[in-house]
C-alpha cells in the first residue's frame, strides 16, 4: 500500500518554521478567492463525529472592520483596521442540530451533544480546532495571520450576530487578521518549548 511521504521542506518553510504572528501588513490586497480557499481546505480537518461547529464572519470592507473597532482593545485597533481581512472565529451553540447531515452514517450521534455540558465542551474545542486549521489553511495560500484576544466579546456577540436568526447562537472564540504581513513590523521570535520539555514518550 503506498504511504505518504512528508510534504516539502519548502511547505513546511512557509507554513510553520518562517511563518509569523503578523502585527502589521502590507498594503496589498487579499482576493476573496484565497479566502474561501482557505475555508475550503479548513472545513477539511477531523472534529468529533465531523460536527464541525466552527463559523466565519469574514470581515473584508472598511465599515465592517469600523464596525469591529470599538470592542478591540488599544493596543489591538490599529493593526486589525489596516488588516486586509479579519475573520471572527465562532462557534455554533446549536451545531448538534446539523450532525444527520455531516454523520449520515450516525444520525443519532445528535444526541451526544444534547446536554448543555456537552455542547460546551465540544463545540469550543473543536471549534478551537478549526480555527487553528484556518490559520494552516491560510498560510498554505500565502497568506499571514495575526490571531488575537483582547476584545469585548460580549460586544462582539451583540453587533454581529444577534440581528441575524441564522448567527443568534453563535459565540466568539477569537479574531484573526489575515493578509500579506510587513516584514519590518517583526519582533524577534519568542522562545518554544523542546520536545523534552513539552513531550512524554510512554
Amino acid at each position: 500500500m503506498p504511504v505518504n511521504a512528508p510534504v516539502s521542506d519548502a511547505c513546511l518553510e512557509q507554513t510553520f518554521r518562517s511563518a509569523r504572528t503578523r502585527n502589521g501588513w502590507i498594503e496589498r490586497d487579499v482576493p476573496e478567492t484565497l479566502v474561501r480557499a482557505s475555508y475550503d481546505l479548513l472545513r477539511l480537518g477531523p472534529t468529533s463525529a465531523n460536527c464541525c461547529p466552527a463559523r466565519f464572519v469574514f470581515l473584508h470592507t472598511e465599515a465592517a472592520k469600523n464596525r469591529l473597532a470599538p470592542f478591540l482593545t488599544e493596543g489591538n485597533r490599529a493593526k486589525t483596521l489596516a488588516s486586509p481581512w479579519v475573520a471572527i472565529v465562532a462557534w455554533d451553540w446549536n451545531f448538534h442540530e446539523k450532525i444527520p447531515e455531516l454523520f449520515p452514517h450516525n444520525p443519532g450521534a445528535k444526541d451526544w451533544f444534547e446536554a448543555e455540558p456537552a455542547r460546551q465542551e465540544h463545540g469550543f474545542r473543536n471549534g478551537s480546532l478549526q480555527g487553528a486549521y484556518l490559520i494552516v489553511a491560510a498560510r498554505m495560500m500565502g497568506l499571514d495571520c495575526g490571531p488575537m484576544s483582547g476584545f469585548d466579546k460580549a460586544g462582539v456577540e451583540e453587533e454581529f450576530f444577534q440581528g441575524d436568526d441564522r448567527m443568534k447562537d453563535w459565540k466568539v472564540n477569537f479574531l484573526c487578521n489575515i493578509g500579506y504581513g510587513d516584514d519590518t513590523k517583526l519582533k524577534p521570535r519568542n522562545p518554544r518549548l523542546s520536545f523534552q520539555d513539552a513531550c512524554a514518550i510512554l
